[in-house]
């Protein structure tokens, strides 16, 4: 049996003939006159198929340089020592001094709305500081200097006298009126019981008194002397005052009769009040009244529930007249008892 011949294999560059080469090199042309050739000039000169991997440098030619990455970048000469010393503080300090601008820049802007906010309460705050110095320096100066004093709440007391007693004020700036003195002036008016002060800017002082209730009269070594329910003496005279009752009242104004007797009368209708022309008691348990004209007796016992016993006693006088009646005791509000 026949063995089969093995195919053709493709010819490789290398194994190329020599003819082929020998025509690549007759192709190439010929330098011209008065050149050198490359042979002339030390090169090799190899065909392109056979040409190495790495580049081919001529003969006498300095070896090329590697390249690095900052390749195409031109290179300044080194300075001197002390040229580079002194452009390099300034530089330095240039630069330092524009971060420092910068940075500064920034804070600026990113600070701008706290910046804002804190400037308007420091202005709002200085506002309220500047407006409170100015009324304080107004209200302490003449300008709200008391000009006029008025009193109110006087009716048995002249008001005009009290307000020439005060007059001493007078030119004096509103917040800086003594209390002390105007009570040193008061003193002298008895029948004042309390009072108050009140300023109205710009010149007004206005001052409020509260009189004393007189109870009666309580007859002495020097006359008749006019008390209120707290014993206090309000005047004197030789003779009793009409429409004034007197009191009969045993150990004085300071025993517990005398503190009965002030509520009780405090406790009466004004008209009521008006028909009593004398009031006795011994204990505080015991206080009676005689209202004049009639000589009717009104029983009262003691000071307690004295508002409940006023209203009955009204309602009792109404109903039957001190004319017809010769004791109206009331002593027990709930069981009035009429003769």
């Amino acid at each position: 049996m026949r063995r089969p011949s093995p195919l053709p294999q493709p010819p490789s560059p290398s194994a190329r003939p020599a003819a082929d080469k020998a025509g690549a090199r007759a192709a190439r042309p010929s330098p011209p006159d008065g050149e050198m050739t490359d042979a002339a000039a030390g090169a090799v000169l190899v065909d392109a198929d056979d040409a190495p991997t790495t580049p081919v440098v001529p003969l006498g030619s300095p070896a090329p340089l590697p390249l690095s990455p900052t390749a195409g970048v031109e290179e300044s000469a080194p300075a001197s020592d002390g040229e580079a010393a002194d452009v390099g503080f300034r530089e330095v300090w240039k630069a330092a001094r524009a971060r420092r601008k910068a940075l500064r820049a920034e804070i600026r802007r990113f600070t701008v709305r706290q910046r804002r906010r804190r400037a308007l309460w420091l202005g709002a705050a200085a506002s309220v500081v500047i407006l409170a110095l100015a009324t304080v320096g107004a209200a302490y100066s003449p300008l709200f200097a008391v000009q006029q004093i008025s009193v109110v709440g006087a009716e048995q007391l002249d008001a005009a006298a009290v307000a020439d007693a005060l007059s001493g004020q007078l030119g004096t700036p509103l917040p800086l009126v003594d209390e002390s003195e105007v009570k040193a002036e008061l003193v002298a008016f008895p029948l004042i019981e309390t009072y108050a002060l009140e300023a109205r800017p710009p010149h007004e002082l206005v001052v409020r008194i509260v009189e004393r209730t007189p109870v009666g009269l309580i007859e002495t070594r020097a006359g008749y002397t006019l008390v209120d329910g707290a014993g206090v003496a309000l005047s004197t005279t030789a003779t009793p005052s009409a429409g004034t009752p007197v009191l009969t009242v045993r150990g004085g104004v300071d025993s517990d009769a005398f503190a009965a007797v002030g509520q009780v009368m405090r406790s009466l209708p004004d008209d009521i009040r008006a028909q009593v022309t004398e009031v006795s008691a011994t204990t505080p348990d015991d206080v009676t009244l005689a209202l004049g004209g009639t000589n009717t007796q009104v029983v009262w016992g003691s000071a307690e529930r004295s508002a409940r016993k006023a209203l009955v006693l009204q309602t009792a006088m109404a109903g039957r007249p001190p004319a017809d009646v010769a004791t109206y005791d009331v002593s027990s509000p709930d069981a009035v008892v009429i003769r």
